[in-house]
């Protein structure tokens, strides 16, 4: 219950810059859940070297238009960070033909979902085996939408 009132208490700030930006680059709206799910909307670092709301690690965050050097790390710009989370939404749903499997790739990348759904000749999310952490992924942002909007339930 403390975690989703703190999760309620950012997301009040933090949303609606984060909605805005999805609005405008076509995104569905609960892929802000995403971010709850990446970094608890918090600009964390992680041991494997992502960082940020988006949790971007510095290769795809540089490939998506994200500067890091001595003097700055874009990744922990909201905006800007959320911008280049946008452009990898767009272009995931462009190859994979899913909103479904575009917000999964965000966990296991376009190349990876792709490879799974070659392999096990599905294109639906629910239907394919993957890899422990991306199997739970939407259900977690899901989890995560439900219970800020219930927080009664939790």
């Amino acid at each position: 219950m403390a975690q989703t009132n703190s999760f309620i208490q950012r997301s009040s700030f933090w949303f609606p810059l984060i909605e805005k930006e999805l609005k405008a680059a076509g995104i569905p709206d609960d892929f802000k859940y995403l971010a709850i799910v990446e970094s608890g909307l918090y600009n964390n670092r992680s041991p494997k070297g992502a960082a940020g709301f988006w949790q971007f690690i510095p290769g795809t965050a540089v490939s998506y238009g994200l500067t890091i050097n001595n003097e700055m790390d874009e990744r922990l710009h909201v905006v800007k960070a959320t911008r280049a989370a946008c452009r990898y939404f767009n272009e995931a749903h462009k190859e994979l033909k899913s909103w479904t499997l575009a917000a999964a790739s965000f966990n296991s990348g376009i190349n990876g979902l792709r490879n799974q759904i070659q392999k096990q000749k599905s294109d639906n999310y629910f239907d394919l085996i993957l890899k422990k952490e991306t199997s739970k992924y939407l259900f977690r942002a899901l989890a995560a939408k439900t219970l800020m909007q219930s927080p009664r339930l939790s």
